[in-house]
């Protein structure tokens, strides 16, 4: 029994024994599995620290770039445009922009429907872009707006969650006269990109330097660093415009629409002696804050761009040609007393009849007859090559855009009613600049002078970059020719003359007036009831300090030049030698002239 139990203790201990070298074994075995899992853990990170650190740093050092610092554009200031007195004509304001993220928001119907009525944007527009842009970390909304917009937003953007939109300070451009000089200045649009004008021309110039720099940025997007420098402003530019003359011609030519009920109404004021533009303005007009209110017609600058037939302020520059050419003389007589000229096949009338008149008083009086007959006299040839001199049938070379260089057939292709026609302001088409131009040539001594209106652009730092100065194109006339026609159109406005209503107060004037029938493309024919009215001139008449061209489009009721459009011209002179301080002639030596066309 004893030896029994002896045997099976033995036999116990054995297992007990086996039992243990067994878990021994296993143990060793998870301890060599274990091992090898952690020595092949540490070599897989090894080589992935290795395949960071050496093969795929600059990616990384890339991607971890764009974590923390992202790129900042600076927008640039426009340059500032001023009159020739330093005015400023042309600015900028600061002005907030609108933006949102929409990866942050969380409900874009109610970020729509509470902004919309501010902004003045859809709902339905707002809401589809941050729908289209989901996910997106930026995103404009409203560029730009207006100082009331930003406030009412302001006080809204703590009703929404943070950072679901926010505010960016941008330059606006601005102009501070409104529409004085609108199509002057032209506009620039939300980019602050020139569209019109000359924002247009002088873009390049005025945008300044855009410029993109690296920011460091926390984790929540903020800024760390804060002493970036600004971009680089564009320059500025110094116009021959003078604010307070524009401001005369822009008020006349208001008055006389609505006096006129005219279509259109053009005045343009320079310096006959430099071709310096001191006004230029339109009617209608617009305002270059607000350029989306406005039409096509409105933003028109028809000084420029748009053709007409001038009518009797074309016979000057006949007589110019003829004097120079000695095809007359100022006693030369002439027969009109039949009050009409047949020229092949074609009836040419005057507006009254008048018996026989010498040259001088075929300007004076106007008349149709006369002139065809002094035009005969000088020949096509001479005539279309004093007319290419003067400078019609080419631009004038203006530093403005959209200039028409009008309509002058080379004289090969002349009908037989060609001459006489031309003779009194018909078939031939130039814009109000060039007829200008054109007088300028009689005022200023017989020179063909390339008229401008930036006369300097100076940069950031007040150096100046360039510079316009007179230009002579071309000597037209003689300086005797030119003092010949300057007495001839002196006589105008004295009794008699067809303009007497030009007569300015204390100063003797010179000049022409014009009343054109319009040529109706749709019948072939001269219409019987729309007119352009215009009077061109200069004074002193004896020492031009301005010369100045009034165009009247479609007037209702008078149509005549010497009764719409001279009206318009003393006014703006008698306002422009009393803002200039030009004093008035001696009284025993004023004589008052101008002329006028049928």
């Amino acid at each position: 029994m004893i030896k029994k139990r002896i045997q099976k203790t033995e036999e116990r201990m054995l297992w007990d024994e086996d039992l243990k070298k067994s878990s021994l074994e296993n143990s060793r075995k998870r301890a060599i599995v274990i091992t090898t899992v952690i020595l092949f853990g540490f070599a897989v990170i090894l080589f992935r620290l290795i395949n960071l650190m050496i093969f795929d740093h600059e990616k990384l050092s890339e991607q971890a770039a764009q974590q923390y610092i992202h790129e900042k554009t600076l927008t640039p200031q426009r340059g500032v445009i001023w009159d020739r007195n330093m005015k400023e004509m042309a600015t900028n304001i600061e002005t907030d922009s609108l933006y949102a993220v929409p990866s942050k928001v969380r409900d874009t119907a109610r970020l729509s429907s509470q902004i919309s009525p501010i902004i003045k944007i859809s709902t339905g527009e707002i809401n589809n872009l941050l729908l289209k842009k989901k996910g997106k970390s930026f995103t404009w909304v409203a560029r730009r707006m207006d100082l009331e917009d930003s406030r009412k937003l302001s006080a809204l953007k703590s009703s929404f969650k943070d950072g679901e939109i926010g505010f960016v300070t941008e330059p606006k451009r601005y102009y501070p006269k409104g529409q004085t000089a609108s199509h002057i200045l032209g506009f620039a649009n939300i980019d602050d990109k020139g569209i019109a004008g000359l924002e247009l021309v002088y873009n390049d110039y005025l945008k300044g330097e855009v410029k993109s720099v690296p920011v460091a940025r926390d984790a929540r997007g903020k800024s760390l660093v804060s002493d970036v420098k600004e971009a680089v402003p564009g320059n500025n530019i110094i116009l021959t415009i003078d604010e307070g003359l524009q401001y005369i011609v822009e008020r006349e030519l208001t008055n006389v629409m609505e006096e006129r009920k005219a279509k259109a109404a053009v005045a343009i004021m320079m310096n006959p002696v430099t071709g310096e533009i001191l006004a230029l303005a339109n009617r209608p007009t617009y305002d270059p804050n607000s350029p989306a209110m406005s039409d096509g017609e409105e933003k028109r600058n028809r000084a420029i761009t748009d053709i007409y037939e001038p009518g009797s302020t074309m016979k000057s520059i006949l007589a110019s040609a003829a004097v120079e050419e000695k095809a007359v003389s100022l006693n030369d007589m002439f027969d009109v007393s039949k009050g009409s000229i047949a020229v092949a096949g074609k009836t040419i009338h005057d507006v009254h009849r008048h018996g026989v008149l010498n040259f001088q008083e075929v300007i004076k009086k106007s008349s149709n007859v006369g002139a065809v007959k002094v035009g005969m006299r000088l020949g096509a040839t001479k005539y279309y090559e004093y007319m290419k001199r003067f400078g019609f049938g080419d631009k004038t070379g203006i530093d403005f855009p959209g200039e028409a260089k009008g309509i002058l057939r080379n004289v090969k292709k002349w009908s037989g009613t060609s001459l006489a026609c031309m003779s009194i302001g018909q078939e031939i088409g130039m814009t109000p600049l060039q007829m200008l131009t054109a007088y300028s040539v009689i005022a200023n001594g017989g020179v063909l002078m390339k008229p401008y209106i930036v006369s300097e652009i100076i940069s950031p730092d007040g150096k100046s970059i360039k510079r316009n100065s007179p230009a002579e194109v071309r000597r037209v006339i003689s300086k005797a020719t030119a003092a010949t026609l300057r007495d001839i159109l002196k006589t105008v406005v004295e009794e008699g003359g067809t303009a007497q209503r030009a007569n300015v107060k204390g100063n003797l004037v010179a000049g022409k007036t014009g009343t054109a029938q319009i040529f109706d493309t749709k019948t072939g024919h001269y219409s019987k009831n729309r007119f352009v009215s215009s009077f061109v001139g200069f004074a002193p008449a004896d020492d031009p300090r301005v010369a100045l061209i009034v165009v009247v489009y479609e007037p209702v009721g008078e149509t005549y030049g010497g009764l719409v459009a001279a009206p318009v011209f003393k006014n703006i002179i008698e306002n422009t030698f009393s803002y200039l301080d030009i004093p008035m002639e001696k009284e025993e030596n004023r004589i008052y002239l101008v002329s006028r066309s049928r």
